[in-house]
């Protein structure tokens, strides 16, 4: 291996939303800064976000953002004071990316591109003088206990400090392999087990698979642990052949803390807008417009084509019975059925399938005012590699900002 000497303030691990935010912040206060990321692309995980659209942050308070963290949210209440979504809505601005918000306070580029938000990211960089190098951090170089270098694929860079911003174990064919796990523990940090969240769930019931592909649109969905309701929320789903998936069913994986080790199970309302009362009484109509009719044949106006299958199997109602024969209980079992739509849950998908690593490096060992390590001088982290998680709706990429923000500050 050739080796390649260099020596600066900085050397920043990873160019996603923290490692950059975290490079530029420091760069712009005239430190010399090294960002290392192996992919040719910066942001490469950035530029897939919310389906290509990148929700950028959250325009809300920060009080609402708190509720919107699972976890030890009051490690981020300084950080986030410092950079709030209102300050990274104007930064954004303030760098040619146009922004609009939209339903939930979710911020989008007004291009509806991620691309322009990671590529305006790298940009600044390079204006404000990061070199940025094609290259993976092997290890922290220690001397007397804190940082003195970074050995690289090609060498080793000496410094004064390290930002290690290489995000979790989500989408590890962007780069999110996990190496900073590896880096912090080596330099004696704690790192809480990871999971899964904001991640797909698996079932083991038949019909999931029967009805892949089908999506269901303003329902509500329950979630349930251990018989607790955790979550509850109107939106839209989808059932895939291990499973379900889709924007609610990411946002239930996320309350639901302790999936394979307490009994989880989700609860579908397929008709929110109609009680119990109106929804008898919808039934009631159907069944005398099609009175003539079979059961199997009376259901189109109610449940969509591939749902109705279903539907007549879990009500216990057979499906050659005249609509005219079915009884008031029948009727009463279908109302609840519509209303109350049962789907076990087994486990989450892989973490690899995940939008957010929770777990990770331990909070309780880094300085919350300046993202330092308490253990390591001169040892900073940033972004999705700490222990730290939200809900969807732009919240965990406002957590790798205001971090990295306060990182490059504090270095």
């Amino acid at each position: 291996m050739k080796e390649y000497r260099d020596t600066c303030d900085l050397v920043v691990i990873g160019g996603g939303p923290a490692g950059m935010m975290c490079a530029a912040t420091a760069a712009e206060r005239g430190l010399s800064v090294r960002l290392l990321e192996p992919n040719r692309q910066l942001g490469r995980k950035l530029r897939i976000t919310g389906k290509g659209r990148c929700n950028l942050t959250n325009h809300c308070d920060i009080k609402t953002f708190m509720s919107n963290i699972p976890g030890d949210g009051r490690f981020l209440y300084s950080a986030l004071n410092r950079l709030s979504p209102e300050d990274t809505i104007a930064f954004f601005e303030d760098i040619g990316v146009p922004l609009k918000t939209e339903r939930g306070g979710r911020v989008f580029p007004i291009s509806d591109n991620a691309n322009d938000v990671a590529d305006a990211m790298g940009s600044l960089c390079k204006q404000r003088g990061v070199r940025l190098m094609q290259t993976t951090a092997k290890a922290i170089l220690l001397e007397g206990g804190a940082v003195c270098g970074v050995k690289t694929e090609k060498g080793i860079i000496a410094c004064r400090s390290a930002a290690i911003c290489t995000g979790g174990l989500s989408y590890p064919l962007t780069g999110s392999t996990g190496d900073g796990y590896r880096l912090a523990a080596s330099c004696g940090h704690q790192i809480t087990p990871c999971r899964p969240s904001l991640v797909p769930l698996e079932s083991p019931d038949w019909f999931c698979e029967q009805m892949q592909g089908f999506s269901l649109r303003n329902v509500v969905l329950s979630a349930y642990e251990e018989e607790r309701l955790v979550f509850r929320e109107l939106g839209e789903m989808l059932f895939t052949h291990f499973g379900v998936s889709g924007p609610l069913v990411l946002s239930a994986s996320a309350k639901l803390r302790r999936i394979g080790e307490l009994p989880c199970r989700l609860e579908i309302d397929l008709k929110p807008a109609l009680d119990e009362q109106k929804l008898d009484a919808r039934i009631q109509r159907d069944f005398e417009k099609y009175a003539g009719k079979v059961f199997k044949n009376a259901l189109t106006d109610l449940a969509g084509r591939s749902m109705i299958p279903v539907l007549i199997a879990l009500s216990g109602i057979p499906e050659d019975t005249l609509v005219r024969h079915i009884s008031k209980q029948q009727r009463a079992q279908l109302v609840q059925l519509f209303k109350h739509f049962p789907v076990s849950i087994s486990g989450a998908r892989p973490i690899a399938e995940a939008i957010v690593t929770a777990g990770g490096v331990c909070t309780r060992e880094i300085n919350p005012r300046s993202m330092e390590s308490k253990l390591v001088p001169g040892l900073f982290f940033a972004g999705e590699v700490l222990d730290l998680d939200a809900y969807t709706g732009g919240f965990n990429l406002q957590i790798a900002w205001s971090t990295g923000y306060v990182a490059g500050k504090s270095v």
